[in-house]
């Protein structure tokens, strides 16, 4: 099949290196010139491992190109995925199309032939009837069916999770566009993924829910964390025996500093805002919201505490400002929170993390980057860990203590707990221990 992929953004181009590697023949197009030429010569804009390698791969099999002549890819296409950004709508919460509609005109304007448009980007429910009608008045003679493709992608696994899927959605209303997109998932077909079609409507819908169930997943157990530090129970104990229940699953439930990251929180929102317009609010999403910004700033207060709420002058070393590890992505990450907090409050803050730096420099200003954890906590009074990246993992914790001004860890993943800390005479604190 000929595969034409309208922007390159983190959804876009793991699509487009992925059906490549399938054996499809893909154009990923993106207006931006600048990214167009970096990655023509081999240069990907994120991080996403294995990504590389497979891209280069690809190109080099030439079944993968990249362009900024979206009319030429579009008119060469079985099938055009649009994959552009849907960020939060300023004022209301809500997804901004502008970017879907201007793909949705401009490609209308160059189809040739029967086209199956896909809308991979999340949209809220409506939007691909709201496409093809915007295709049909700019191109009334064009040949094309609408199809609903969302993407359950998690960053730092994206190519297993488009290689070996759950599952595979689409939407389609027509025998022909099901075809079509049957033919361009038919390698997963050997690997037994299951491919559900369903109405455009059920489509979109499936990728709000199911973000929203497992941003709720996370924000439960983070509440429960916040009662077990009140009662005295282990929230790592509690966490492992509701995930054996097998309805229940142990999956999302490690308590921590708050979702983040490019879908859940952007998704959430915009899924309470389509409750809000249909009259249906979704009660138990808004809470989740407020929820989850709530746990962020008891993040603050748990090392402010830490500090006894001196933190003028202080020296606080924080490992990992990515909303998880194996990814550069910072995007409502918890670090946006907690890091000017603790500069506000008069803090020395200095970073470390293996792939935020570029976008952190921009993000997190006045703090001071390091290269490894050892560097960063040399004469801090505290340590705070953010982001579980697996150099983190086996820390020498009576070695972090000897070069420490004072032996002080805030480990808001729960990477060590209570005892390993204490027994490198560590004042604590964790999340769900009974500590706060």
């Amino acid at each position: 099949m000929r595969i034409a992929v309208i922007g390159t953004g983190y959804v876009g181009l793991v699509s487009g290196i992925c059906f490549s590697d399938f054996g499809h023949e893909v154009v990923c197009v993106d207006r931006d010139a600048g990214k167009i030429e970096k990655l023509r010569a081999g240069d990907v804009p994120i991080y996403e491992p294995g990504l590389d390698a497979l891209m280069e791969k690809n190109v080099a099999g030439g079944r993968l190109s990249f362009t900024t002549d979206l009319g030429s890819a579009v008119a060469a296409a079985d099938a055009v995925f649009i994959a552009v950004g849907t960020p939060t709508r300023r004022g209301d919460g809500h997804a901004d199309l502008t970017f879907v509609n201007a793909a949705a005109k401009e490609i209308a304007e160059h189809l040739s032939g029967y086209t199956v448009v896909v809308t991979k980007s999340t949209v809220p429910v409506g939007t691909n009837r709201a496409v093809a009608q915007i295709i049909r008045k700019a191109n009334p003679q064009a040949e094309f069916d609408i199809a609903s493709n969302p993407e359950f992608l998690r960053e730092g696994a994206a190519i297993e999770d488009f290689m070996r899927p759950d599952r595979v959605v689409v939407g389609a209303e027509t025998e022909q566009a099901r075809e079509v997109m049957a033919a361009i998932y038919s390698p997963l077909s050997l690997r037994d993924a299951p491919v559900i079609y369903t109405d455009l409507e059920s489509a979109e819908m499936i990728k709000y829910a199911a973000n929203a169930f497992l941003a709720t997943k996370i924000t439960f157990i983070n509440e429960i964390a916040g009662l077990c530090e009140r009662t005295g129970a282990n929230a790592k104990s509690v966490a492992r025996g509701m995930g054996l229940d097998s309805r229940i699953g142990p999956k999302f439930l490690n308590a921590g500093p708050g979702y983040g990251g490019s879908c859940f929180p952007k998704d959430t929102r915009a899924l309470a805002r389509i409750g809000q317009e249909h009259a249906h609010p979704m009660r138990i999403v808004e809470t989740v919201i407020d929820v989850n910004e709530a746990v962020k700033r008891r993040m603050i207060d748990k090392v402010l505490d830490l500090v006894d709420y001196e933190a003028t002058g202080k020296r606080i070393a924080v490992l990992g400002v990515t909303f998880k590890p194996d990814t550069d992505d910072m995007r409502e990450a918890p670090s946006l929170a907690v890091v000017p907090a603790l500069i506000g409050a008069g803090a020395e803050v200095h970073v470390v993390d293996p792939e935020g730096r570029s976008e952190g420099e921009r993000l997190l200003p006045g703090v001071t980057w390091h290269e490894d954890a050892y560097s960063a906590a040399k004469g801090a009074d505290a340590v705070v860990i953010l982001t579980e990246w697996n150099q983190f993992r086996a820390l020498d914790l009576r070695k972090l203590k000897e070069i420490m001004r004072t032996p002080k860890l805030a480990d808001l993943r729960n990477i060590y707990g209570p005892d390993q800390a204490a027994a490198a005479e560590f004042d604590y604190v964790g999340i769900g221990f009974g500590n706060s």
